[in-house]
């Protein structure tokens, strides 16, 4: 039976505009694809797209984006990643009747930090995906296999703060990505182990955005941090 994960986009979107409400102007958001479909196949892993639902909660995220600001969207090379994407940028220009810029393929928003895909696969069906998270956070899994998750988490933020200093006036950056790729960034960047935080949801985003020169990310789940 699939797991089952809750929808974020409404605590996403508020973390967003509770940013824009306090005169924050540049913002980047890394963001997990909506609700897809699953299998036991790994070797058709990357292929699995969104489920019906799913596509309906990317095309309402796409048009809860405040018409004053234009997204420029990227994402993960897998089919829900591009999914999403596409499908936020259709709920956003109908409900604003405007064009945006097509998505972008980016290699840092894929499961990048896999070095061995031949070991991870076998190493996280045996463990559970908890349990290896956790190995992997404690560095007890060989970096010739994944690589090592603080590094990891600084190429993400590095990646993210890129995207704010390349914006134009009033564009949000918003990058789909994995939960595996939000779960570094929560554990090293903000100090939320997903043991207690729980696992990252559908449309679950962490926010990055700069004030007066320096860059900060943001969740619902906890406070501004300097990066």
């Amino acid at each position: 039976m699939a797991k089952k994960y809750e929808l974020k986009s409404t605590q996403t979107m508020d973390t967003i505009n509770l940013l824009l409400d306090d005169g924050i102007k540049k913002i980047s958001l890394l963001i997990r694809h909506s609700a897809r479909f699953f299998t036991k196949e790994t070797r058709l892993e990357p292929f699995m797209g969104l489920t019906d639902e799913g596509k309906a909660f990317a095309f309402d995220f796409g048009a809860a984006i405040r018409p004053d600001l234009y997204p420029r969207l990227c994402s993960s090379f897998m089919g829900r990643c591009i999914e999403t994407a596409f499908l936020i940028d259709k709920g956003f220009t109908k409900k604003n009747n405007q064009s945006i810029d097509h998505n972008c393929l980016e290699r840092t928003l894929t499961p990048f930090y896999v070095k061995d895909i031949e070991k991870a696969v076998p190493l996280i069906e045996k463990l559970g995906n908890d349990l290896f998270l956790r190995n992997w956070f404690d560095n007890r899994i060989d970096e010739r296999i994944i690589e090592n998750p603080e590094k990891t988490s600084d190429l993400l933020s590095e990646f993210m703060v890129e995207q704010i200093k390349s914006l134009k006036k009033n564009q949000i950056a918003i990058c789909v990505s994995h939960d595996w790729n939000i779960f570094p960034l929560k554990e090293f960047k903000l100090g939320l182990q997903h043991e207690t935080a729980g696992d990252v949801g559908y449309l679950e985003g962490i926010v990055f955005f700069e004030k007066d020169d320096q860059y900060y990310m943001t969740h619902y789940q906890a406070g501004p941090v300097l990066l």
